[in-house]
C-alpha cells in the first residue's frame, strides 16, 4: 500500500486511490456524532448558497455549519458536535458545509475512488475500512485551518492513520494522549476562550475522544428510494 498525505483543497482535487479526509475541529468529528445520534445521512457541500439551496428543495433537512469557526445565520446549528445535542436527528438529512472539512470530502470525490472522514472518533473503524478494500494507493487529505494553513490537530491524525495503516496490530492512541498533545495547539485555544461561545470546551473533549464510535463514513451517491435521491449530483456521508 502506497500512501499520500497532502494538503488543502488543492491536495484534495488531486487525490487518488481511497482518500481520506481530515477536519479533527471539527467538520469529520460533527458527522460521525451526527450519525451516531440517529442521522439518516450528512450531505457535505462546498458553497453556502448550495446548502441554501437545498434546503430551500426540502425543508425538512438540518442546516448545519460555519464559515470562520461561528455558526451561519439561519442555520440550524454551527460546526459543533455538542450543538447537535440540542436537535432531534433520527432520520433526520443534514446539509452540511465548512470552511475546510466538507470542502476537502467535495473535492477530493473527484478522483480518488472512494472518499472516507478522518477523525479520532472513528478512527480505527476508518483504518479498517479502508484497509479492508486492499487498495494500492491512499491518499490522506490534511485540510488544517480554513485550509490554508496546516494545523497540529490534523497532522497529529495524519501521523496516526499512517501508522496504523502501514502496521497491523498497530497501537491505537489513548484519548489522554491526543487531549493532552493537542490541549495546547493554537486551534484549540477557542474551546477555552470563555467569550467563544461558538467553541464549547465540550467540543475539545469530544474531538480529542479515540474511537468514540465503531463505524467509518464514507461519501457516497444517495441511495435510491432515500430522502437524497431527487438530488443525484451530491454525495452523501454514511457508515
Amino acid at each position: 500500500m502506497q500512501i499520500e498525505v497532502v494538503d488543502f483543497v488543492a491536495g484534495a482535487k488531486k487525490a487518488r486511490g481511497v482518500a481520506i479526509v481530515i477536519d479533527v475541529f471539527r467538520a469529520c468529528t460533527v458527522a460521525a456524532t451526527a450519525i451516531a445520534r440517529g442521522a439518516a445521512a450528512v450531505v457535505p457541500v462546498a458553497a453556502v448558497e448550495t446548502a441554501r439551496t437545498l434546503r430551500d428543495r426540502h425543508p425538512d433537512w438540518l442546516l448545519v455549519g460555519e464559515r470562520y469557526a461561528r455558526k451561519l445565520t439561519g442555520f440550524d446549528a454551527g460546526n459543533s458536535p455538542t450543538e447537535l445535542a440540542a436537535l432531534d436527528l433520527t432520520d433526520r438529512t443534514i446539509i452540511h458545509t465548512t470552511h475546510a472539512g466538507t470542502q476537502g470530502l467535495t473535492a477530493a470525490a473527484f478522483n480518488a475512488v472512494a472518499v472516507f472522514t478522518g477523525a479520532f472518533v472513528n478512527v480505527s473503524a476508518t483504518v479498517r475500512a479502508v484497509r479492508a478494500r486492499t487498495p494500492a494507493l491512499v491518499t490522506i487529505v490534511r485540510m488544517g485551518r480554513e485550509a490554508t494553513e496546516r494545523s497540529a490537530e490534523d497532522d497529529l491524525c495524519a501521523e496516526w492513520l499512517v501508522h496504523m495503516l502501514e502496521h497491523d496490530n498497530a497501537r491505537v492512541p489513548s484519548s489522554a494522549e491526543i487531549a493532552t498533545d493537542l490541549r495546547t495547539c493554537p486551534a484549540a485555544q477557542k474551546f477555552f476562550d470563555s467569550a467563544a461561545d461558538w467553541a464549547p470546551e465540550a467540543d475539545f473533549t469530544a474531538c480529542t475522544t479515540v474511537d468514540a464510535y465503531d463505524f467509518a463514513l464514507r461519501r457516497t451517491s444517495p441511495e435510491e428510494g432515500s430522502s437524497a435521491a431527487s438530488e443525484p449530483d451530491i454525495g452523501v456521508l454514511r457508515r
